[in-house]
């Protein structure tokens, strides 16, 4: 028992992980059911990037259902569900750190392909490759999160235990957990970043290129705060998180980043649909 109070955080930050994950539900919440409903509704399934975006909505709205768990645990100090909802609340917190990831990504070749080779991507840049593509990374990635990802967490104790990160020296059979899991999330992160900034410098230079063929500068201009905001995701929400897996610390903080990514996402619908009047290349038929 002395073991688990070690691991117990004290409960003045608990209850600000508390607040912090409530303000998270209840702004991410609305904006990302409202686009969801605006892109159903309004657009369908008929695009490439439309697929992706419906996809990115859907991951986000699975992680914010799973924040009231966390926003009780740490309000109350205390974890009553059982090992079932343990695990399948930071399954669906693993899941959308990795699916938003690979959607933001997919999001950024789709875009790279309608700038840079219009063209020859028509064939490749369909609704149903973008529907196969989603489904594949759905089951690869849900299938490695099951295989990856610690199954910690029990009700035996009247502890918040089930969302505690314990530092990866201070237990043993979690050094075996671990840096699979570090590791795993380290390669995805980076090889996904790099693609996203090769995209960028690839789409800024053909933009800047034929920049005076073109009126459309607005749109131009939403394209690349497209890409800035991808960029800005990952480096505050994703990579953060990710370098933190390796070391001990206030991790909870890092957790925090790492879920309002759902709130910054609805910024990418705006900018995305925002461009798809373009007219030189057609960037998002």
């Amino acid at each position: 028992m002395n073991t688990l109070r070690n691991h117990t955080d004290s409960p003045e930050p608990q209850l600000a992980y508390a607040v912090i994950f409530g303000c998270i539900m209840v702004l991410g919440l609305p904006l990302n059911a409202v686009s969801l409903w605006i892109l159903l509704r309004r657009h369908s399934l008929k695009s490439p990037n439309v697929v992706f975006m419906i996809n990115l909505a859907v991951s986000d709205l699975l992680l914010i259902i799973s924040l009231p768990f966390r926003i009780y645990s740490y309000a109350t100090g205390t974890w009553t569900f059982n090992t079932v909802v343990c695990k399948s609340a930071k399954l669906l917190f693993y899941m959308n750190i990795r699916t938003s990831s690979i959607f933001i990504t997919f999001l950024s070749v789709d875009r790279l392909l309608a700038v840079v080779y219009p063209l020859r991507s028509r064939h490749v840049r369909t609704a149903s490759n973008a529907m196969k593509a989603a489904a594949l990374a759905w089951l690869t990635l849900l299938l490695i999160n099951i295989a990856v990802n610690p199954s910690r967490g029990s009700n035996k104790y009247n502890e918040s235990i089930c969302f505690k990160h314990r530092p990866i020296l201070q237990d043993l059979p979690v050094i075996k957990i671990i840096p699979q899991i570090a590791i795993f999330q380290l390669v995805l992160l980076v090889t996904l970043l790099t693609v996203n900034v090769v995209s960028i410098l690839l789409v800024s230079w053909t933009l800047h290129k034929h920049l005076s063929d073109c009126a459309h500068v607005n749109n131009k201009v939403n394209v690349l705060l497209i890409y800035v905001m991808n960029l800005m995701i990952f480096t505050v929400c994703f990579l953060p998180w990710t370098v933190g897996l390796f070391i001990s610390g206030q991790h909870k903080y890092l957790l925090c980043l790492a879920t309002a990514n759902c709130c910054l996402d609805p910024l990418l619908y705006y900018f995305s649909l925002d461009t798809r009047g373009v007219k030189p290349s057609q960037f998002f038929l």
